[in-house]
């Protein structure tokens, strides 16, 4: 039995409708918010929801569930916090604050408090190089802090409060969070009331005001119009278009002349041309034969050239001849594996450090046996 109820399916119905039927895939990102909304983490049952709902398979979800930081893999606390240990915050402070935080608790970097309320992690960074040292409940912004304040803030996520972020609306859970990110509405009461700009933010709109630096044309007191109001003016904008486009000349008879440079007899008139179909207002109708971006990359990509296309970058079909069978394809592929086994030590296949070592070998030397320079030495190297 499925772990995600109803509503939760309900929901990524939603999210992949909101993607033209042949870009579905494109969902996959706030699909994976919605199933960590669910369970507080992406677990091996939600790759392969997403993977059902997409029609994709587990390693394609996977490997896109292991890409983003945000996508966690195991359960996660209440409360997400994140502390930049980055070049500007660490001058400032940020890993004394971590460490200090890390004492406190008692957990590491990924690791979550017993009680499940708090996950600790020092992040690379959080795009607030002007407020450091920075850290992040959820995602929302404490800063300026220090050991001192950054205690005081998790003590109070701990006891059951909700302390104000500097920046941003009020704080809620992981799990609340990730429903924002799949592209839905938080719905508590006042969630987007509070929060404001910080100073460091406002100074380079003020530089701007006291200098009169604008982009040109621009007027501050022009209100933003609403959709219905843009498409408006973009309908109109539209219809003033076409009306002023010129009308398609009718194809004039001109005189048809023989061999000889002599008029052809009257009534005998040169075939009309038809007109440029530029300016037609006909729906436009899909190929018969139009595929999906997905299909038809993976058509190029296949190294049959007897079913490869014509004119894709790096496929090229023999202009003459018989175009190889696909065994041959196979076999190329076949021998290209034996010939790279897997390594066992974690190292790419095919990384033998046997080879390395009689290449940085000979290319030391500078010459081998035949007086070779150090060109044809490593070249020698690489062959053997």
């Amino acid at each position: 039995m499925s772990v995600f109820t109803e509503e939760t399916r309900e929901r990524a119905r939603e999210i992949i409708a909101r993607y033209p039927a042949d870009r579905s895939r494109s969902a996959l990102l706030p699909l994976l918010h919605l199933v960590q909304a669910q369970e507080g983490y992406v677990s091996p049952a939600g790759v392969a929801f997403c993977a059902e709902v997409l029609g994709l398979n587990k390693a394609q979800v996977g490997a896109v569930a292991t890409f983003y930081t945000m996508y966690k893999r195991k359960p996660t606390g209440d409360f997400l916090v994140s502390v930049c240990t980055n070049t500007m915050c660490n001058v400032l402070g940020g890993q004394e604050v971590y460490d200090t935080l890390s004492a406190h608790l008692g957990v590491g970097h990924d690791e979550t408090t017993a009680d499940g309320t708090i996950t600790l992690e020092h992040a690379e960074c959080l795009a607030a190089c002007d407020y450091g040292p920075v850290m992040t409940v959820n995602y929302d912004f404490f800063d300026g802090v220090d050991a001192s304040t950054a205690v005081g803030v998790v003590d109070e996520l701990r006891a059951g409060g909700r302390p104000m972020p500097t920046r941003g609306a009020r704080l809620c859970t992981l799990k609340e969070m990730a429903v924002q990110l799949a592209g839905f509405a938080d719905e508590r009461d006042g969630a987007v009331a509070d929060g404001g700009p910080g100073e460091p933010t406002l100074r380079g709109l003020r530089l701007a005001q006291q200098h009169g630096v604008s982009v040109p044309g621009f007027d501050p007191n022009t209100p933003i119009r609403s959709k219905a109001e843009a498409d408006k003016a973009a309908a109109e904008a539209k219809a003033k278009a076409e009306a002023a486009k010129p009308a398609p000349a009718e194809a004039s008879a001109a005189p048809v002349k023989g061999g000889d440079g002599a008029s052809a007899p009257t009534g005998a008139t040169e075939p009309a041309k038809p007109a440029d179909a530029t300016g037609s207002t006909t729906r436009d109708v899909k190929a018969p034969d139009d595929k999906s971006p997905q299909v038809r990359t993976a058509e190029t990509r296949q190294p049959d050239a007897a079913t490869a296309v014509p004119d894709a970058p790096g496929t090229k079909v023999p202009a003459d001849g018989t175009a190889p069978e696909a065994g041959d394809a196979r076999s190329a592929e076949a021998a290209g594996v034996a010939a790279n086994p897997p390594a066992g030590d974690g190292k790419p296949a095919g990384d033998e450090a046997g080879a390395q070592e009689r290449n940085l070998t000979e290319a030391k030397a500078g010459t081998d046996a035949d007086g070779a320079g150090p060109a044809d030495a490593n070249e020698t190297g690489a062959q053997k």
